[in-house]
């Protein structure tokens, strides 16, 4: 009889979960989680020659910048290494790179035949790890390389996000 009763409980939250096309927010936060902005996640294993990064996403409306950030762990205080940050500059297109090793940040980089962000439109980014520096792609086209300056690339394990940005997909 219980085991009756438990049915029918499942089977009526299942009809209402059906019953509302768009389901109720914390539903849908739990099924279909959000890629805020600013995004701070764990790179699984760290990085590793052959290992890629990819996010995809949607410039802002009225974009002034945006950063991605591949770092060695997520603390603040003191913060950790960066191994690599790419900063989009919309007012002068120009995509600066730069790494912070022991609290020094190194020479920044700013080379690109053209700068591929335009307002208002997707984009994807992919950062392949390789054994002496990180290849950036923009919509399936190179656009530069980034040698390590950090040491250990299995530290490298966390992605920061901020900016005039969506993202739509990490992986």
């Amino acid at each position: 009889m219980a085991g009756s009763l438990v049915e029918r409980e499942t089977m009526q939250l299942d009809s209402r979960r059906l019953s509302s096309p768009l389901g109720s927010p914390v539903q849908a936060e739990v099924f279909f989680p959000r890629l805020t902005v600013p995004f701070c996640g764990h790179i699984k294993g760290g990085m590793r020659p052959g290992k890629k990064i990819l996010i995809m996403g949607i410039v802002g409306v009225n974009p002034e910048s945006f950063d991605i950030q591949l770092t060695c762990g997520d603390a603040e205080d003191p913060p950790g290494d960066v191994a690599i940050e790419m900063k989009a500059e919309f007012s002068d297109k120009q995509l600066l790179r730069n790494a912070c090793v022991s609290g020094e940040w190194g020479e920044e980089e700013s080379a690109i035949p053209y700068f591929p962000f335009i307002a208002d439109q997707p984009f994807r980014v992919e950062i392949l790890c390789e054994h002496p520096r990180f290849r950036v792609f923009v919509d399936g086209h190179q656009l530069f390389d980034f040698y390590h300056r950090a040491e250990l690339l299995s530290a490298i394990d966390t992605v920061k996000i901020n900016g005039d940005l969506q993202l739509t997909k990490l992986g």
